[in-house]
C-alpha cells in the first residue's frame, strides 16, 4: 500500500527522521510514541506538506514527488491540532477541500452529519472550540475517495458520540477495503474498536515495529 525507501528529513540541518525501508501493507497501522518523537513529522511527510529525500509511493504507482497531484488526490490527513482562517466557515473549507478532492455528491453533507458539523456549519472557524476544531479536521480529512487517510491524535477533544460514529465509518471503509489508516493517539487505542493490522514504535528518529 505504502512504501517509504531512504527517507530523510531534516530540520536546519539537524536529522530528525531516518527511514531506510518501510513497507505498510493495506489496514490499520498504529504509530506510537512519545512528544518529540517524530509521529507527526512522519505523518505531514507522507502527506506531502513536508519536503523530504528519498522516495514515498502509494500503492506501487503513484510516488509522492513525481506524481504530486494524483498521490495528493489519494491521501488525506487529519492534523492533532488543526488551524484555520478564523473567518471562514465550516461550510466555506468543506465546500473547498470537497471540490479540490472531487468529493462525491452528497458526500459533505453526509459526512458533517456523520461527525455533528452540521450543527455549527455556518459559524466562523475563530469562534470553534477544540472539538469543533477536531471535527471539522476529520471531515475534511474523509473527503472525496483516498486510500490511504492519516489521522493524528483522532481521540484528543472528541466526544464519545462522535468517535463512536467515526470508527463505526472506518471500520466499514477498512472491511470494504476500500481505505488504509495510519493513526496516532496517546489515548488507549482499543478504545476505538478497530482491528490494528501492525503497531508501530516511533523514537530517536526512526520507526520500528513495535515489540
Amino acid at each position: 500500500m505504502l512504501t517509504v525507501s531512504n527517507l530523510t528529513k531534516a530540520y536546519g540541518g539537524r536529522t530528525v527522521l531516518t527511514i531506510p525501508d518501510l513497507h505498510l501493507s493495506p489496514g490499520i497501522h498504529y504509530f506510537r510514541g512519545g512528544n518529540g518523537s517524530g509521529k507527526t513529522t512522519f505523518f505531514r511527510t507522507v502527506a506531502g506538506l513536508l519536503p523530504f529525500t528519498g522516495t514515498i509511493t502509494l500503492d506501487n504507482q503513484y510516488d509522492i514527488k513525481r506524481d504530486a497531484v494524483a498521490y495528493r488526490m489519494r491521501v488525506n490527513y487529519a492534523e492533532a491540532e488543526p488551524l484555520y482562517p478564523d473567518f471562514l466557515t465550516a461550510r466555506d473549507l468543506a465546500g473547498f477541500v470537497g471540490k479540490a478532492k472531487r468529493a462525491p455528491a452528497g458526500q459533505v453533507n453526509t459526512l458533517a452529519e456523520l461527525l455533528g458539523v452540521d450543527t455549527f456549519w455556518t459559524k466562523a472557524t475563530g469562534t470553534f472550540s477544540s472539538g469543533m476544531l477536531k471535527k471539522l479536521s476529520l471531515l475534511l480529512a474523509l473527503l472525496g475517495t483516498p486510500k490511504l487517510i492519516l489521522l493524528d491524535e483522532p481521540l484528543t477533544t472528541l466526544d464519545v458520540t462522535t468517535a463512536a460514529n467515526l470508527f463505526d465509518f472506518i471500520r466499514q471503509l477498512t472491511d470494504r477495503q476500500e481505505v488504509s489508516f495510519l493513526l496516532t493517539s496517546h489515548q488507549d487505542v482499543s478504545l476505538t474498536g478497530l482491528s490494528i493490522a501492525n503497531v508501530w514504535q516511533v523514537g530517536d528518529g526512526v520507526i520500528l515495529p513495535a515489540t
